[in-house]
C-alpha cells in the first residue's frame, strides 16, 4: 500500500504543473501520480495545432519523471475515501496520502447512437492523434463532427496537411456559441475557400462502415461518405470519483479561492475544477492550456505550503489557417456583442458585455492585448460602444 504525502490522480497537463508547484516549495516529499493514460504527461495543445506543422513528438514531453515522482500510468482510479484518506485503483491498488489533488479532466461527449464506441475518434489524447493521423495519412476523406473549438482545428490541420476534410453541425456557422453571427458566416466560407467542405444546420443521426467506409446519415437523410470520422463535441467534467465520495460537485468539482474542496486536505484544478473568479463575480470551470498550467502549479504550492488566492483569469487561444485569436473571459453569443474591426473579420477586437460589464473579450489576428483584456473585464463599467471603440488597439 504505497504511502505518499502528495497523491495526484491525473497525469495530465494539470498533473504535472502541481507537481512543479510542489517541488518549488517541498524538495524531497514523496509524490505519487496516477493517470489514465499510458503516457507519462505531455503537451495537449499540440494535438490539433503544432503537431499537423512542424512540431516533433518528442517536443511534447513534459518530464515530469525527472521531479522525483513515482507515476502509475494505465490505471484509474474508481474510489476514494476521503475521510480514511486513500484512493484505490482499476487494479486493486490502495494508495494512501497526506494531501490529495484531482486533475481528472474531463471525458469527451459522445453521439448517442455509437454504442460500439471504435467507430468515430472522440479527439483528445496522443493515441487520438495517432489513429487520425494514420486515417489521414492513408487519403482518406475525413468526416469532422462539429463546428467548436476542437472541430475547427482539426478541420484546419487536416486541409493543410493535404488531406480531406468535410465539417458538419448543427448550428449556422463555425464556432456560432462564441463568434457574432458575422463572423461564425464568414468562417464558413473562409473555410470553403481553403478545400473544406462545411455543412451547416445538421445533425448526424446514424453512422454506418462498410468495408473501410463509412456513412454518415443526417437527420434531414442527407448521407455522407467518409474513410473515418472525428468528433469535438466538448467534454464532460470528470468529477463522479469526487461525487461518489461526497465532495461537492456542480458541473465540475467546486474549490474556494485557495483550490481546496468540501473535504480538508484534498485539492481540484484544471478542467474538472469549478473556481471562484472575482473578475467575473461568479464560478466558472476553464477546459484549456493556460489554466491547467497556472493552476495546477498554484494547487501544488498550496498543498505544499501557505495557500495563495488562485484570481487568475485565464486565456485561451486558437490557430485556424492562417487566423489565429486570444481570448479572455466568457465569449458567449448570446451576450451582447461590440465589434471594433481593422479589417472586417480578419483583424480585430469583439468586446462581450452583460449589464454594460465587459465579460469578455476576443482578440481576432490581435496580439500583445491579453493583459489589457483581463484589466477591461475586472473593471465595473457601464461601457458603452463609444467607450469601447478603440480601447484595445488592433
Amino acid at each position: 500500500m504505497p504511502h505518499y504525502r502528495y497523491l495526484i490522480v491525473g497525469a495530465g497537463m494539470t498533473g504535472d504543473a502541481a507537481v512543479r508547484g510542489i517541488r518549488e516549495i517541498d524538495s524531497s516529499g514523496p509524490i505519487g501520480v496516477i493517470g489514465a493514460e499510458p503516457h507519462p504527461p505531455y503537451n495537449r495543445p499540440p494535438l490539433s495545432k503544432g503537431l499537423w506543422k512542424d512540431q516533433s513528438l518528442e517536443q511534447i514531453w513534459r518530464g515530469t519523471g525527472s521531479l522525483d515522482v513515482e507515476l502509475h500510468l494505465s490505471r484509474r482510479a474508481i474510489q476514494l475515501d476521503k475521510s480514511g484518506k486513500l484512493v484505490v485503483d482499476d487494479r486493486g491498488t490502495v494508495y494512501t496520502f497526506d494531501k490529495l489533488l484531482l486533475a481528472t479532466g474531463g471525458r469527451p461527449r459522445r453521439l448517442p447512437f455509437d454504442r460500439e464506441g471504435d467507430r468515430i475518434i472522440y479527439f483528445r489524447t496522443l493515441d487520438d492523434y495517432r489513429r487520425l493521423r494514420e486515417l489521414a495519412g492513408a487519403g482518406r476523406r475525413i468526416a469532422v463532427i462539429g463546428g467548436g473549438f476542437i472541430g475547427s482545428e482539426i478541420a484546419a490541420a487536416l486541409t493543410m496537411t493535404g488531406g480531406q476534410a468535410v465539417m458538419l453541425f448543427p448550428e449556422d456557422g463555425i464556432g456560432s456559441r462564441l463568434f457574432p453571427a458575422g463572423l461564425a458566416q464568414a468562417l464558413n466560407q473562409f473555410y470553403r475557400e481553403k478545400g473544406v467542405e462545411v455543412i451547416t444546420g445538421e445533425l448526424v443521426s446514424e453512422i454506418t462502415t462498410t468495408s473501410g467506409n463509412t456513412v454518415l446519415t443526417t437527420k434531414s437523410g442527407r448521407r455522407i461518405d467518409a474513410g473515418g470520422v472525428v468528433a469535438g463535441l466538448g467534454i464532460q467534467p470528470e468529477d463522479q470519483l469526487a461525487s461518489a465520495a461526497g465532495l461537492r460537485t456542480d458541473d465540475g468539482i467546486v474549490v474556494d479561492e485557495f483550490l481546496r474542496t468540501s473535504a480538508p486536505e484534498i485539492y481540484a484544478a484544471g478542467d474538472v475544477a469549478k473556481f471562484p473568479n472575482p473578475a467575473l463575480g461568479t464560478r466558472i470551470r476553464v477546459e484549456h492550456e493556460d489554466n491547467a498550467n497556472t493552476m495546477g502549479q498554484t494547487a501544488g504550492r498550496n498543498m505544499a505550503g501557505p495557500p495563495a488566492p488562485y484570481h487568475h483569469l485565464p486565456f485561451f487561444y486558437s490557430d485556424l489557417f492562417d487566423l489565429g485569436y486570444e481570448a479572455v473571459g466568457d465569449l458567449d453569443s448570446r451576450l451582447t456583442t461590440i465589434e471594433d474591426w481593422k479589417q472586417p473579420h480578419r483583424e480585430g477586437v469583439v468586446y462581450y458585455l452583460r449589464d454594460g460589464r465587459v465579460r469578455g473579450v476576443l482578440l481576432w489576428n490581435v496580439w500583445g492585448q491579453v493583459d489589457q483584456a483581463r484589466a477591461l473585464i475586472a473593471q465595473p463599467g457601464p461601457f458603452s460602444r463609444q467607450d469601447l471603440i478603440g480601447r484595445l488597439p488592433a
